[in-house]
């Protein structure tokens, strides 16, 4: 194990037809990822992943288990070809799933099934149209929270990922998020743009999906982490598996920390930190979070290497 090293694991958005193709010659380890993941399923996801259709790709139900299986996929390589194991691992939202996997704290298949249905709540909880997500460029976290404030209306709309200093992105039902972009436009936003997402992600709409969800989590089979996991809801290392399960569920409604979650790896000592799933989204948002801190992404062949040469 390496003292220094974290693996970080992407959220929705990391997603793209023909994802993890260009690992040909580990085709057979990622193929059987994706097997398993297909079995508890019901459907050929590596299918879906390469041919689409694309719009079908995108139903958070069928994007959850995607990129879980496609991080993961990373993940066995990695171990397989030798890799070093790190001393704590994080993920962004759904990412935070891939994380437990990782950790040992949930088994895979079970995962797989875990994040289909957390999709299918969301997607429950607010009817497609009428919720919105929007990224927030060049504005302070204080000035975000502002507007949402001015912008709800008695509405929801909040700000959900801390992804970057001066990145927010927000969330809440669809015409409180227009105000509030306009709202943040207002207060000097660089950018201010809707989101192409079917659900509004981590704010209080979700509450009703996390009372449902809560069923699905205490039914599986836990053990505790065997590497150390930071929980987006709290940017910390939970004290106990009730803690993070109480965590993981709240996380559906809460705001994820990652800005906090990265400066919370780099007090710990970690100076190299690893994306490993599809994209390299992670990557850029954590060179911004923390100075001198070293990235590494997974997503191509040429990647994969170059991260295994630098942390031989």
């Amino acid at each position: 194990m390496s003292a220094s090293l974290a693996f970080v694991f992407p959220g929705q958005g990391s997603q793209s037809l023909g994802m993890l193709a260009e690992h040909g010659a580990q085709q057979s380890l990622i193929r059987d990822t994706f097997g398993e993941a297909s079995d508890a399923l019901g459907y050929d996801l590596w299918a879906l992943t390469q041919e689409g259709p694309e719009q079908r790709l995108n139903e958070t139900d069928k994007t959850q288990p995607a990129i879980l299986t496609a991080s993961i996929a990373l993940w066995r390589l990695w171990l397989a070809e030798g890799g070093a194991r790190p001393a704590f691992v994080a993920g962004h939202s759904l990412g935070e799933y891939s994380a437990l996997v990782a950790a040992g704290a949930i088994g895979f298949a079970d995962a797989v099934k875990l994040v289909e249905r957390r999709g299918q709540l969301m997607q429950q909880a607010v009817p497609a149209g009428q919720g919105g997500m929007a990224a927030i460029l060049g504005l302070e976290d204080a000035d975000v929270l502002a507007a949402c404030a001015e912008a709800a209306q008695g509405d929801v709309v909040s700000a959900v990922n801390f992804n970057a200093p001066g990145q927010v992105v927000i969330a809440g039902s669809a015409a409180a998020v227009e105000r509030a972009i306009e709202a943040c436009k207002a207060r000097g936003a660089k950018r201010a743009m809707p989101l192409p997402v079917s659900v509004p992600s981590h704010c209080a709409l979700m509450r009703p999906a996390a009372e449902k969800f809560a069923d699905a989590v205490n039914a599986l089979s836990w053990q505790v982490p065997q590497i150390a996991l930071v929980q987006n809801v709290s940017a910390a290392v939970p004290a106990d598996l009730e803690t993070l399960k109480r965590d993981l569920l709240a996380q559906l409604y809460s705001p994820v920390r990652w800005v906090e979650s990265v400066q919370f790896l780099a007090e710990q000592g970690i100076t190299e930190l690893v994306e490993c799933g599809p994209g390299k989204v992670l990557a850029g948002l954590n060179k911004r979070c923390v100075k001198g801190i070293n990235t590494h992404n997974l997503d191509t062949p040429d990647a994969f290497a170059a991260a295994r040469a630098a942390l031989a």
